[in-house]
C-alpha cells in the first residue's frame, strides 16, 4: 500500500483510507473520500506543496498531509 505523496505526476489511484485520525476529517471535508480516484497533477518546484485532482476539482496539499492518504 502506498500514499499520495509517493505518487508521480499523471498517476491515478483510488483512495483507500487515512493514517492520521486528526487530519482525516479535514481531508474528508476537502473531498478526499475513500473509494474515489485521485490524480497526482504536479509538485511545486521545491517539492512542497503538491497538486492533486479529487472529487472534480484541484486541491493543493502539503506533502505531510498527502502522506496520510493511503491509495491502492
Amino acid at each position: 500500500m502506498s500514499n499520495v505523496a509517493e505518487m508521480e505526476p499523471g498517476d491515478v489511484k483510488v483512495i483507500t483510507g487515512f493514517t492520521d485520525e486528526g487530519l482525516s476529517l479535514k481531508l474528508l471535508e476537502m473531498g478526499c473520500i475513500p473509494g474515489h480516484p485521485v490524480r497526482f497533477n504536479y509538485k511545486a518546484p521545491l517539492g512542497d506543496p503538491i497538486c492533486i485532482s479529487v472529487s472534480g476539482y484541484d486541491l493543493s496539499l502539503r506533502v505531510s498531509e498527502a502522506a496520510s492518504i493511503t491509495v491502492n
